[in-house]
């Protein structure tokens, strides 16, 4: 089975986790939008891709005796490499001698031992801005928000978001052709879960994936998330993620929906909204850890197969 999963940052390292319980026929398509942090750093210093969703990808896919612990150590103290993960600073080095972003990932790989593919959605650096309402006296007054960590961290409520080029702001963002081939010639395609506004959606904002999304004979599943986030989607309801997706998409079709059944306080509104994606909705339990809010690898690969086997037995 050919499965592509497409997010960043710690939803991408649940869902690429479960699926190597499935196949090793891997794919990862990560967000290439984060400009905090270190990876902000380097970005922002080396001109390069950010390497941290990148990096968790990697290790999610890695053998268990490679030197993914490594690659996720953090130099501490206070001088310039504190913050950096080694892992990123390895990724920016390949990126620089190598030139080209799938050929450095492909070396990365390699070193880690992984098993599957590692692609970043776009070869450049994208910026992520949004339409934010909820932070003037009035709160109807729209305000633009740029940058992901701004976008990711603000206090308002998310509307809209837009994806530019870092460096060619009036034209739309381009896409991997190598991440374009993989959905496209995929068995299952995954989004979510993940930061919904900086991590999920942002893929379907670039023209050749969204397009690649709407065309594939992949079955396509939505993994939702387990609670709200903070500043991004405070408040909204596990529909309401599904409603932003289809504002943002009209045209994408889904296939089936997986929820946390301790999630979803109101399975009929879920329900009807998955049926207007064309969806259906699988409700299991799919929380790990006293506080349910991570997903647990084994018991999302089991419902991803339950899925999987319902939609081809439709």
């Amino acid at each position: 089975m050919r499965a592509v999963a497409l997010g960043g940052g710690h939803g991408l390292h649940a869902t690429l986790t479960a699926l190597r319980h499935l196949t090793d026929d891997v794919t990862a398509v990560v967000t290439v939008a984060d400009d905090g942090g270190s990876s902000g750093r380097l970005r922002r210093e080396l001109g390069l891709l950010p390497p941290g969703d990148l990096r968790k990808a990697l290790t999610a896919l890695a053998g268990t005796d490679s030197w993914g612990t490594v690659f996720e150590h953090r130099f501490g103290g206070t001088g310039a490499l504190a913050g950096h993960a080694i892992g990123n600073l390895v990724l920016a080095g390949l990126l620089e001698v190598l030139g080209d972003p799938v050929a450095a990932l492909a070396e990365a790989a390699r070193l880690l031992g992984v098993t599957g593919r590692v692609l970043p959605m776009s070869m450049e650096p994208l910026d992520i801005e949004a339409d934010v309402t909820g932070l003037e006296e009035d709160p109807t007054t729209v305000r633009r928000i740029r940058g992901q960590v701004a976008v990711a961290t603000t206090p308002g409520r998310v509307r809209r978001i837009r994806l530019h080029s870092a460096t060619r702001r009036d034209q739309p963002p381009t896409a991997c052709p190598e991440a374009v081939a993989a959905v496209r010639g995929a068995d299952v395609v995954l989004l979510g879960p993940g930061s919904w506004f900086t991590s999920v959606l942002p893929h379907l904002l670039v023209p050749e994936l969204h397009d690649a999304l709407i065309h594939t004979a992949a079955t396509r599943v939505v993994v939702l998330n387990l609670v709200p986030q903070p500043g991004e989607t405070a408040g909204f309801s596990p529909e309401r993620h599904l409603d932003v997706l289809s504002e943002h998409a009209p045209r994408l079709r889904v296939d089936a929906v997986i929820a946390d059944i301790d999630s979803v306080p109101t399975p009929d509104r879920l329900r009807r909204a998955a049926e207007g994606l064309g969806a259906a909705m699988l409700l299991d339990t799919v929380a790990a850890g006293p506080a349910g809010d991570r997903h647990d690898p084994a018991a999302l690969a089991a419902s991803l197969r339950r899925a999987i086997s319902s939609v081809r037995g439709r």
